[in-house]
C-alpha cells in the first residue's frame, strides 16, 4: 500500500498544490492589475473634474504641460463629458 500511495497519489497531490498555488498567484496578479486600472480611471476622472472647474485660460496652461497624446485624450474627454473645448 505504501508503494502504491507514494508512486501514484503523491504526484497527483503535488500537482494539485502546484495548480492551487498557480491559481492563487494568478488571482493576486489579476486583482493588482484591476486595482491599478481602477486607480488610473479614478485619477483621470479627478483630473477632468478639476480641469472642468478651471477658467479656460488656466485650463489651456495646464493642458499645454501634458504630453501631446495625453493632451489630445484629455481634450476629447472634456468635450464629451462637459462640452468644453
Amino acid at each position: 500500500m505504501d508503494v502504491c500511495f507514494s508512486y501514484f497519489l503523491l504526484p497527483i497531490l503535488s500537482a494539485s498544490w502546484t495548480s492551487i498555488t498557480l491559481w492563487v498567484v494568478s488571482a493576486i496578479l489579476a486583482a493588482g492589475i484591476g486595482w491599478s486600472r481602477y486607480e488610473k480611471k479614478k485619477n483621470r476622472d479627478k483630473l477632468l473634474q478639476d480641469l472642468a472647474a478651471l477658467t479656460p485660460e488656466r485650463r489651456e496652461q495646464l493642458l499645454a504641460r501634458l504630453r501631446p497624446e495625453l493632451q489630445m485624450e484629455v481634450r476629447q474627454q472634456l468635450m464629451q463629458r462637459y462640452g468644453l473645448s
